[in-house]
């Protein structure tokens, strides 16, 4: 029997694409917003498109943010993508006045780029502090749509970076929490690689 991932369904988020990426890494991805079965989850993607405020008020009405946060503390294996790498940060400025889940210490900033905005397609990771997940992936292109990123407090937890007329958190992580600003689900091979070694990821 494959291993099980659940992918969090709270109104926001490309589920379609996640769930078959899950699948294409030999995993059996659960799609649901069913509180009984997240708290049991052995594995959780956190997905995410959309508002900061949006997101967190649909997580607060879900009733899942206990739950999430329960997680967070017993160890389970979990994966924010894109917004859900943002609301494991303490805000935003996309919404000033609503507060993230705070598992990370840090904000999440408008990008001040002279580039376009939002930052859109594909980019060059530069690997940084070391992740369970992204052992290989130095040099690796992935694929981006975001005008916000996430500048935490502690810059050892920043485990890839990438370039686009400013420095650009990729992707964060510590314990048994780690984060992708880009898209895995639209990253081809690459992203397919990543969703593997979550698969894979004893903590």
């Amino acid at each position: 029997m494959s291993e099980q991932i659940v992918i969090i369904d709270y109104g926001m988020g490309n589920l379609y694409s996640v769930s078959n990426a899950v699948a294409a890494v030999g995993a059996e991805p659960i799609v649901t917003s069913d509180k009984e079965i997240i708290a049991q989850a052995k594995k959780i993607i956190l997905p995410g498109v959309g508002a900061f405020g949006d997101c967190m008020a649909n997580l607060k009405k879900s009733g899942l943010i206990p739950v999430i946060k329960e997680h967070f503390a017993k160890g389970t294996p979990f994966l924010g993508i894109c917004l859900g790498m943002q609301v494991l940060f303490e805000g935003s400025d996309e919404d000033p006045d609503v507060e993230g889940l705070g598992y990370f210490k840090g904000q999440v900033k408008k990008l001040t780029t002279k580039e376009k905005i939002p930052h859109m397609g594909w980019n060059k990771l530069e690997l940084r502090t070391a992740s369970p997940l992204l052992k290989n992936a130095d040099g690796d292109y992935v694929y981006f749509v975001h005008s916000f990123h996430c500048e935490p407090e502690d810059k050892s937890i920043i485990t890839a970076v990438c370039d686009y007329g400013q420095e650009v958190t990729a992707s964060v992580g510590a314990g048994n929490v780690q984060a992708f600003q880009f898209h895995p689900e639209k990253s081809s091979r690459v992203g397919l690689a990543l969703l593997k070694a979550f698969k894979e990821w004893q903590v």
